[in-house]
Formats: structure tokens, C-alpha cells, sequence
């Protein structure tokens, strides 16, 4: 399977995630896009210092080789994907007050 079949199995299962598994429905909400947008600046700096020192390279069959900042635009898909489900994860859980009772059991 190539890296570009994964990614869009990845974002799909992402926003499925995040529509009906938790019902946080982050993608429809502004503060989302905007965390995303910081989050993003920073993942196309690393991507471009990783890729462009040659410390992680990809396979051009594998890719549909678009990059952005020296890396496939793939990576931007699963990182998508991954902060998508993190912070759709921590609404949830912040919800059903899963942080205040590990607080608790501290104690």
C-alpha cells in the first residue's frame, strides 16, 4: 500500500473519529483551525529541517511527490490526521472529567 493510500485511510478514520466515535466534532469548530494553524507552522519546520538534512527520507514510488517545505504532502495529511484525533481525544476525555478524577486518585 502506498504512503498516499495510508494517509487518506488515516484522515477518513480521523474525522469519522472525530464526527461519531467521540462526537467532539472539532473540524467544524474554529478554535480547531486555529490550534491547527500554529501546530501546522511548526510541523512544516521540522518536516523541511528532517528532510532537507537527509535524515528522513521517503520513497518517490511510494508518494505522489507534491512537497511542501522539502517534505511529501503526505506528511501534512497524518499530521492532520494525528492532531485531529489528539485533541478530539482531550475534548472528550476533558468532558466526561476524565482529567479532574486522575487529579483526584493522586491524592
Amino acid at each position: 500500500m502506498s504512503y498516499t493510500a495510508l494517509v487518506i485511510i488515516a484522515i477518513i478514520t480521523a474525522v469519522i473519529f472525530d464526527l461519531y466515535g467521540v462526537s467532539t466534532k472539532l473540524i467544524f469548530r474554529k478554535v480547531f483551525w486555529t490550534s491547527y494553524a500554529i501546530i501546522l507552522f511548526f510541523q512544516l519546520l521540522t518536516n523541511w529541517w528532517l528532510t532537507s538534512n537527509k535524515i528522513v527520507q521517503y520513497d518517490e514510488t511510494v508518494i505522489l511527490g507534491i512537497r511542501i517545505a522539502s517534505a511529501p504532502v503526505e506528511d501534512l495529511g497524518f499530521g492532520f490526521a494525528l492532531i485531529l484525533s489528539v485533541l478530539a481525544l482531550w475534548v472528550y476525555w476533558g468532558r466526561r472529567g476524565s482529567f479532574k478524577n486522575s487529579e483526584q486518585g493522586k491524592n
